[in-house]
């Protein structure tokens, strides 16, 4: 389908906004495609890192590296270790400050299960891995440069293996092939899925091992065998409307925009399968071509992020994203 913005927002994306300088920044080089050596794209993620959430973020960090206190980093939500690092890589935080990397070093020594993926306890256990927290640690620690760590390149291999079912499961967590997960009633879980592909195609393809592909190919048939606009993917219970409101940033958590954006990415935008939810985001813009935030962690994170039920610079960044690949 063809799509249509009401009105052009890049320049709203592009203002010097000192509140959310990370939009500036990957609207630079997301939507415009600027290389970090630009001198507009390292003169943005100074500003990152000098203004807005990312520095209430790295101020409340311990020494060693943690946040709130030490361990697998998963409680409490949400400002222990393992979601600062997921907000740091959305927020467009410099994977060379030392704190940052920090950061990622120590989540990475903390917070992986002897199967080689991240565990949602505090001393972490394969039974409390799932797609969800791999799914977003994956995707941001690429984002954060770590994205050869064989640490890192371990957990995509139990990612994508886990997929393809070709691991171990157990009755909790991860509990069978295809994101199968106990969290949804041992139903395959398509928050998970999304996640999960999000981390999967951050990989470039001259990367991606065999069981890599596999598995993006088993998520893609996933997501596409309902319709994201309904986004009735099997659950025990009714579909929960957080599907239906745009926010950011996400956690473990999905939405209509998310599951558009990996499918986008696989080329299915002009798929009949993807008109409906196309429509439902379009549908969604006001008439200068903005989206609002609907779903907001504000009062819950180290900083807050924009207001809720406003035109929202990060939403529509999110939207561009998805439209306009």
């Amino acid at each position: 389908m063809n799509v249509e913005l009401n009105g052009d927002p890049l320049p709203w994306l592009l203002e010097v906004d000192p509140a959310n300088p990370g939009v500036r920044l990957l609207a630079l080089r997301d939507l415009l495609g600027r290389t970090r050596d630009d001198p507009q794209v390292r003169q943005a993620q100074a500003a990152v890192m000098t203004a807005g959430p990312v520095p209430a973020i790295l101020d409340a960090q311990y020494p060693q590296g943690y946040w709130v206190k030490p361990g697998g980093g998963y409680s409490p939500k949400y400002r222990s270790t393992i979601w600062q690092i997921i907000f740091l890589a959305e927020l467009g935080a410099d994977p060379a400050d030392e704190r940052v990397r920090r950061g990622c070093d120590y989540v990475l020594e903390h917070s992986i299960a002897r199967n080689g993926a991240f565990s949602a306890s505090q001393k972490p256990v394969p039974s409390t891995a799932v797609h969800c927290l791999n799914g977003n640690m994956l995707y941001a620690l690429q984002r954060l440069g770590y994205g050869d760590d064989p640490r890192v390149q371990a957990a995509l291999a139990w990612e994508a293996r886990a997929i393809v079912g070709e691991v171990p499961y157990l009755k909790s967590g991860t509990s069978g092939p295809g994101f199968a997960c106990r969290a949804n009633g041992g139903l395959p879980c398509a928050w998970g899925a999304a996640k999960a592909m999000k981390a999967l195609l951050a990989v470039p393809p001259a990367k991606r091992a065999p069981v890599i592909w596999r598995a993006i190919e088993s998520g893609e048939t996933f997501l596409l065998s309902h319709d994201p606009a309904r986004a009735d993917y099997p659950y025990t219970e009714r579909v929960s409307s957080t599907w239906f409101k745009l926010g950011f940033p996400l956690t473990y958590w999905s939405d209509v925009l998310e599951v558009i954006s990996v499918l986008t990415r696989l080329g299915h935008r002009d798929d009949p399968r993807l008109e409906n939810g196309l429509r439902f985001v379009l549908d969604k813009q006001d008439e200068q071509g903005r989206w609002k935030l609907e779903n907001s962690l504000n009062g819950k994170m180290w900083a807050d992020v924009e207001e809720k039920n406003k035109p929202s610079k990060w939403v529509t960044l999110r939207a561009l994203r998805a439209l306009t690949v």
